[in-house]
């Protein structure tokens, strides 16, 4: 016998009161939502339970009719949503609606708004759908019964969300999940059957178990007795995907979709097909308007959910679509795979990995038709770009096969426009002449990038720059490193040959090699002073308007990876940059003609300090470099 008490009652989490009483205070506007939460969660538990009865029959108890009813009470003033699925016992019960630690609470009110219409579409999205119920009661009661225990392993939960649940062991004799809603008086129109029955069908026409309500008793005709109301199923209770596209409506896709990618929006697009060939397969796959909370979180997962024969199998694993492409929400169904199947025969399947295959190759389809249609950066791409973007960046390094798709529809900001709507392809059309190669620099913010001195001589010249700030970027270029047989270079890296682009190519090489000669002294002194701070000092002819950069040796790593790694509780070893200065700035010809060591000390300091600055990293000593530029300006 287990020693757990027969009834406890527990408090709620501080963030599960918070939530309870932006419910009960009715934030939201569309109250209507608590019976498409609800009826979801039926829909889901139903679908685990057929999953796990493919291989323990036992589980379906003599009943495999796996449906969802619902009834209204209007003299209690209840509403009960009732289903035969999966149940839940009573450390899931505490798990799952105790809790909603796991479902991203902190982030749920961060992301709030205070408009009621904004706000609606976060309740499903971070999975908190079950306390909707709270929009229209004010007590709710759970009865459940995992499939496969006894009857006297019920579980009874309960709360009028004043802070705190009672909990108790019951016997309950179907196995299963029960709610029942016990209504506020503002709540009474869901005591109608045809509101219920509007919502049901606006909602939930394509859940693929029959939702089920008490019909209208069938009025009596004159002698007669007035016959009984009979049960009637209310959806249509069909695989959606299976069904022809030409038989399907914007809105019935739409709602699929908000149901199964848990959003109150509508995506910004589509993909439904069915793939015949040597495997077949079908494919509805959706791309989402917003991110979800858990994105970039790796336990997260919502995603693909895979069905054989119509049977739920799985849900968000890598062998159904790439790991950077797991935002795209929706299902694939197959018949290629046997009803049993493990997650160790989906990692070996040769039909999985066609699947996944042709699933990746059509959703990288899907992009590039919506970034072909994109005119402007309040298009569908832009927006798709701006919430996934950082995702496809992991597809080159992640996925060789399709590096040069994907390169394509990457998005940049440039030197020439910082809204990152450049394409590659964009970049290329407008090369300069006598370019070959395609020049970006890397910096921990977009500010830093847009105004590095790197830049100096590039907008000199007209040439446009790739701006690149998001950490992910330095990998990136890491992996992608030619586009159109275009060399990709940093031009903060290695040495730099401009000297063939622009007009007055020639003469400007001519004026530049007569500086260098006079920038000796001043590049000796540097070295002298610098030392070990720095692997090299040269000259350049990247600046034209500050006196000194910093740059890396061509396989060395930049400044900004190494403040990246060391962020992130990296152990790097330091790499020493190289000072480049610009031999005509009037600072490096005030050094070459300096006598006194102390003066040159301070000055070699402050140039190296500056270029530190520049690149939007902090000097090693700041309080230093600050007392020697003071002393400088006071001479």
């Amino acid at each position: 016998m287990s020693n757990t008490p027969v009834k406890e009652t527990h408090a709620f989490q501080t963030e599960v009161k918070q939530l309870l009483d932006l419910m009960i205070h009715s934030l939201y506007s569309n109250k209507e939502i608590f019976l498409r939460e609800l009826i979801s969660n039926a829909s889901d538990a139903a679908d685990k339970l057929r999953f796990e009865a493919t291989t323990d029959d036992a589980l379906y108890e003599n009943d495999s009719d796996l449906h969802v009813y619902i009834e209204a009470n209007k003299d209690e003033r209840t509403i009960t949503i009732r289903d035969n699925g999966i149940g839940m016992n009573r450390d899931e019960v505490i798990a799952n609606i105790g809790t909603i630690a796991r479902s991203g609470t902190k982030e749920f009110f961060g992301q709030l708004s205070g408009d009621q219409e904004k706000d609606a579409h976060l309740i499903g999205q971070f999975g908190v759908g079950f306390y909707s119920a709270f929009l229209v009661a004010d007590k709710v009661t759970v009865t459940t019964r995992r499939a496969g225990l006894e009857k006297e392993h019920g579980v009874r939960w309960e709360s009028t969300g004043d802070g705190q649940y009672d909990i108790e062991t019951i016997t309950k004799d179907a196995r299963g999940t029960e709610i029942v809603l016990h209504l506020r008086e503002e709540a009474d129109e869901f005591l109608e059957s045809f509101r219920l029955t509007s919502i049901i069908h606006k909602y939930a026409d394509h859940i693929p178990f029959p939702i089920r309500m008490m019909g209208t008793p069938t009025p009596a005709a004159e002698g007669e007795e007035e016959k009984p109301a009979e049960i009637e199923t209310i959806n249509q209770a069909s695989a959606l995907w299976t069904r022809p596209k030409s038989e399907l409506s914007d809105e019935e896709y739409n709602n699929f979709y908000k149901h199964i990618g848990h959003d109150f929006e509508d995506p910004l697009t589509r993909l439904h097909q069915k793939l015949e060939g040597k495997y077949e397969y079908t494919l509805l796959l959706y791309m989402p308007k917003r991110a979800p909370f858990d994105l970039w979180q790796a336990e997260a997962k919502h995603g693909v959910k895979l069905y054989v024969r119509r049977v739920f199998i799985s849900e968000a694993t890598e062998d159904l679509l790439p790991r950077y492409l797991r935002f795209v929400r929706g299902v694939m169904d197959t018949n290629d795979l046997p009803l049993n199947v493990s997650r160790e025969i989906l990692q070996q399947s040769p039909a999985m990995n066609a699947m996944k295959k042709g699933a990746t190759k059509r959703v990288l389809g899907m992009l590039e038709d919506m970034a072909k249609n994109a005119s402007n950066e309040n298009s569908d791409y832009a927006t798709a770009w701006k919430e996934f973007g950082n995702c496809l960046k992991e597809g080159i390094i992640e996925d060789t096969d399709n590096r040069d798709r994907i390169a394509k529809l990457l998005r940049f900001s440039t030197t020439k426009d910082d809204e990152q709507t450049v394409s590659l392809t964009d970049y290329v059309e407008r090369m300069v002449e006598n370019q070959d190669t395609i020049y970006y620099i890397t910096a921990e913010t977009l500010a830093a990038a847009k105004h590095s001195p790197h830049l100096e001589v590039f907008r000199k010249k007209g040439i446009e720059v790739l701006l690149l700030s998001d950490r992910i970027d330095e990998w990136l270029t890491s992996h992608l490193t030619e586009f159109d047989s275009k060399k990709l270079q940093s031009i903060a890296k290695g040495e730099l040959d401009l000297s063939n682009i622009g007009d007055n190519a020639e003469e400007d090489k001519k004026e530049h090699e007569e500086a260098i000669k006079s920038a000796e002294p001043a590049v000796k002194k540097l070295k002298e002073s610098l030392g070990d701070k720095v692997k090299d000092v040269r000259t350049t002819d990247r600046l034209t308007d500050s006196p000194a950069c910093l740059v890396s040796d061509q396989f060395d790593m930049t400044g900004n990876m190494e403040r990246i790694l060391k962020q992130a509780g990296q152990d790097v070893p330091s790499v020493q940059p190289i000072l480049e200065i610009n031999p005509e700035h009037d600072l490096v010809k005030r050094l070459a003609k300096m006598r006194s060591k102390d003066k040159i000390a301070d000055f070699s300091d402050i140039l190296f300090d500056q270029a530190i600055l520049a690149e939007g990293a902090l000097p090693e000593d700041p309080a230093g470099f600050v007392r020697k530029v003071n002393s400088l300006l006071t001479q």
